[in-house]
């Protein structure tokens, strides 16, 4: 028996965002970004299971760092379940086809979003490959592969010497003229002091 209190690594491996809801748990709501991981109760694990949908995310969206927790709560999975970004890479680069193919009919949804991810960047250059994954799943790896590229040739080139002067001259600082001092007196008439 796992206690419900056992804290248990799990990772949103899809594409988007994760999440759900879970009424019994205060209504506790849960969001995982793609990639993220979090710690989570085996309680809260099993409640998730039980809810509509919820063993779909966890088979699919979501992976559980813990065979144990899997086999009590998915009652066992393929060993594809457990493929990450690096087993992927390896599968597309060095494993063989009929590999790919097992993996393509029994993998969850999240790891197959992974290997069509992993096949563009990579890229994948085994045109046999490429073609199990368009037959598999609709998504044509190559003409990714050129869209890619042609959005890397098209984007444009900033310049950054001037080619002519602007139309619009900016202004010249110009200095200002000190403040003239301020006028001495000047006498308006003569006079003339006697002395008795």
């Amino acid at each position: 028996m796992i206690p419900k209190d056992k804290m248990i690594k799990v990772t949103n491996r899809s594409n988007s965002v994760t999440g759900y809801r879970i009424p019994e748990l205060n209504n506790l709501r849960r969001q995982f970004q793609h990639g993220e991981s979090k710690m989570i109760s085996f309680e809260e694990l099993e409640k998730l299971s039980w809810m509509p949908g919820g063993v779909f995310l966890l088979k699919n969206c979501l992976v559980i760092d813990d065979p144990e927790v899997v086999t009590e709560l998915l009652h066992g999975v393929e060993p594809e379940y457990y493929y990450d970004d690096f087993a992927v890479q390896q599968l597309l680069q060095y494993g063989t086809l009929d590999q790919l193919l097992d993996c393509l009919d029994f993998a969850p949804t999240g790891v197959i979003e992974m290997v069509k991810r992993w096949a563009v960047q990579l890229p994948c250059n085994d045109v046999l490959k490429r073609q199990a994954i368009l037959d598999k799943t609709g998504f044509d790896v190559t003409k990714n592969i050129e869209f890619l590229k042609d959005a890397e040739d098209t984007e444009p080139v900033r310049n950054t010497g001037r080619r002519a002067a602007p139309i619009v001259e900016t202004p010249v600082e110009v200095e200002e003229e000190p403040e003239p001092e301020p006028e001495k007196p000047v006498r308006r008439s003569a006079y003339t002091v006697t002395q008795k």
